[in-house]
């Protein structure tokens, strides 16, 4: 008898669980929310091609911004991540082609460009950019439409991993089932999470996709696919607020804060 109530015990909250999501917050407008966003403990930064908006976390006022001329070096910046006081920006000609990438750096306290580190022709364009365990981590994205390259569609896409002195130390393939749903275009964004996992994003697709490193090989391990509302694009995990993701909805120019429920 007492063993039949702790197994209904135990049974009714596993039941009772609802799947894993992005439960949105709030959100709020950003002419910039085009390719990315990236977060600190006070600001948000909305990403556009050759400009950033700076944005108070609180209010959604923006209070700065950088934005690059038009016939200028920086072409199209993409995903962002703030680490140790610096906004550092993913890079490429896309749709150029050969694909051309770097790493771009601004300093957020006054959105100016501080640094640049030419990734020069790789095999793809830079997406996004994060710091993990130690090391850096950019994804190289290829396409079957505009910006690809002839026989080399999403499949190519590739995650490389990078000592501090930007050399490579090992690289990575999304799975197939990932693959399928980048349709002709990549992998726009992409976060590590504390957990030790790989949050990232498509170019379209309202949906997460949480990834882990291979135990053998060098492909990509699925673990988890997470609804948000974000039309893909660029993710940022708030640090200073667990379980909290920025995201943007391009097609309104909106940036969204969501929380992992």
């Amino acid at each position: 008898m007492i063993r039949t109530a702790l197994a209904l015990l135990v049974a009714v909250p596993l039941s009772a669980q609802e799947p894993t999501r992005f439960e949105e917050v709030r959100r709020f407008s950003a002419p910039e929310a085009v390719q990315g966003v990236a977060v600190d403990e006070q600001y948000v930064y909305a990403i556009a091609n050759r400009s950033i908006g700076k944005y108070e976390k609180g209010t959604g006022s923006r209070v700065g911004g950088w934005e690059g001329p038009s016939d200028g070096p920086i072409i199209h910046l993409d995903s962002g991540v703030v680490i140790d006081g610096l906004l550092y920006c993913a890079h490429s000609n896309y749709p150029g082609v050969p694909m051309l990438s770097s790493i771009e750096i601004f300093d957020p306290e006054t959105m100016t460009h501080v640094g640049s580190r030419s990734l020069g022709i790789l095999e793809g364009s830079a997406t996004w950019v994060d710091r993990w365990n130690g090391h850096w981590w950019v994804a190289l994205a290829n396409y079957a439409g505009a910006g690809g390259v002839p026989g080399r569609g999403p499949e190519w896409t590739t995650l490389v991993e990078l000592d501090d002195s930007w050399r490579r130390v090992a690289a990575f393939v999304y799975p197939p089932d990932v693959v399928e749903r980048f349709d002709v275009m990549s992998n726009s964004g992409g976060t590590w999470g504390t957990d030790g996992k790989l949050y990232i994003t498509g170019h379209d697709e309202p949906a997460v996709f949480v990834l882990s490193l291979p135990s053998a090989g060098s492909v990509l391990r699925l673990e988890e696919e997470l609804p948000i509302t974000a039309e893909g694009q660029g993710i940022a995990w708030d640090r200073g607020e667990p379980g909290v993701m920025y995201s943007i909805v391009r097609s309104d120019r909106n940036v969204v804060e969501s929380r992992l429920r």
